[in-house]
């Protein structure tokens, strides 16, 4: 079974403003990556509850961030030609396209929603076992290489117990 390439994205909150501050992802071969994003000088917005939440200060990242065309480079190089999934798509294509504008570039894959490689069985069981999946991995939430990586290990669980279940 070869599961789905999977990005997300942390950002500096929720609204309107609001751009990536961590990009992660894992690969088809379960290879995981990330990068903190140095916030571009058009980029203000900042929300301290978002903060709170992905443990990481606008400080650090501009100290130890990468910049966006530095992570739109790498993610090009990547996943050229491919398509990437997220479980958030209208907020993840957003920020992504917050990130390629900042770099002056265009993605050179393609960003889809997760739920579109979702059969009706492995809907009804998602949340559980993706609850069960952080729980028995020890994984944190809102850390976009973690996520990426739960939301894999639950393709993968949810597509095998879809498949048990239809057999």
């Amino acid at each position: 079974m070869n599961p789905p390439i999977i990005l997300d994205i942390e950002a500096s909150g929720f609204g309107v403003g609001s751009y990536p501050i961590e990009i992660g992802y894992i690969d088809a071969a379960g290879n995981v990556w990330s990068a903190q994003v140095q916030p571009h000088a058009e980029w203000l917005h900042w929300d301290d509850e978002a903060e709170k939440l992905h443990q990481q200060s606008r400080q650090e990242l501009e100290q130890h961030g990468q910049t966006a065309r530095e992570i739109a480079i790498h993610l090009n190089k990547t996943f050229a030609g491919q398509t990437v999934y997220t479980d958030g798509w209208y907020q993840d294509f957003v920020w992504l396209h917050s990130l390629y504008e900042a770099a002056g570039m265009s993605p050179a894959f393609k960003l889809e929603d997760l739920g579109v490689l979702l059969s009706a069985d492995q809907k009804a069981v998602w949340h559980d076992t993706k609850q069960g999946i952080r729980d028995a991995f020890g994984l944190e939430q809102h850390r976009a290489a973690i996520d990426a990586q739960a939301l894999q290990l639950t393709w993968l669980k949810t597509s095998e117990m879809a498949t048990a279940y239809a057999g």
